[in-house]
């Protein structure tokens, strides 16, 4: 039987890319966003189903997302949490809109997700996976918004795995570096703009100190998400999964020694 697999910001990225894999393995997949056009062009593609809707809300979960997709398929055995955003400036600088946005896209968007799909995910076995960042783990400049969200991305999958592994649910995260993604391709205009640099020279530029020298893609982020969903990774849980071509392993006060 194909499972039923539910992706939150599933119209691009890192979730469209879930959503190609899983659907071309069989899984019935159901993808989440605000954006009813990459959401419908991605359904059409794949054979999905769309829903259009706020992640973070707990009241569009009851009313319209969970009854939608319990009706259309009557049970959950996945949540991938793709949903996010940024979250720019120094704390000094964020305002208190700009600050609920980060944390309402990077870390209530996975709580109110988990929250809704969880009952369901305890009657079917099933696991969820949240797709966290490498700022889960480390600090970037001047993106208090997004790292403080990360972070805490973390404690809460860690939170669920002990409290809903005796139940028979895994929770897990991934932590990517830089993919090339629509979003990460819009970080990088001001370093374009700066140094007069194409997109890929740009990335390339990011990557300089990343041991493999190059960004991650979506799809390999997605292939990624399917093992930690599958049946091969079924004692893993609580694990967060670095995917960063290196980056963290970087012992950033040598960098200046490279060029000896």
């Amino acid at each position: 039987m194909s499972r039923v697999v539910v992706i939150t910001g599933g119209g691009t990225g890192v979730g469209a890319a879930c959503a190609r894999l899983l659907a071309a393995h069989g899984d019935r997949v159901f993808i989440i966003g605000r954006r009813r056009e990459p959401l419908a062009a991605l359904a059409d593609e794949i054979g999905a189903q769309a829903l259009v809707g706020d992640a973070a809300s707990g009241e569009c979960w009851q009313n319209l997302l969970l009854p939608a997709i319990l009706q259309q398929a009557g049970r959950i055995d996945c949540l991938i949490g793709c949903a996010g955003g940024m979250g720019l400036g120094r704390i000094t600088e964020i305002g208190d809109d700009d600050w609920r946005q980060a944390l309402d896209s990077n870390l209530n968007s996975a709580f109110a997700s988990a929250r809704a799909c969880l009952p369901e995910l305890v009657k079917s076995g099933g696991n969820l996976l949240f797709v966290a960042s490498i700022a889960s783990l480390a600090a970037g400049p001047e993106v208090c918004g997004y790292v403080t969200a990360k972070h805490a991305l973390i404690g809460l999958m860690r939170s669920i795995a002990r409290d809903y592994g005796p139940l028979g649910v895994r929770a897990n995260a991934v932590c990517p570096g830089w993919v090339t993604t629509p979003m990460a391709d819009e970080e990088m205009q001001p370093l374009m703009a700066a140094h007069q640099l194409t997109l890929e020279q740009a990335y390339q530029r990011v990557c300089r100190d990343v041991p493999l020298r190059r960004p991650a893609s979506a799809e390999e982020i997605a292939g990624i998400c399917r093992f930690l969903c599958s049946a091969e990774a079924s004692i893993i849980t609580g694990a967060a999964l670095v995917a960063d071509g290196g980056s963290t392993i970087v012992d950033v006060p040598t960098l200046a020694f490279t060029s000896l």
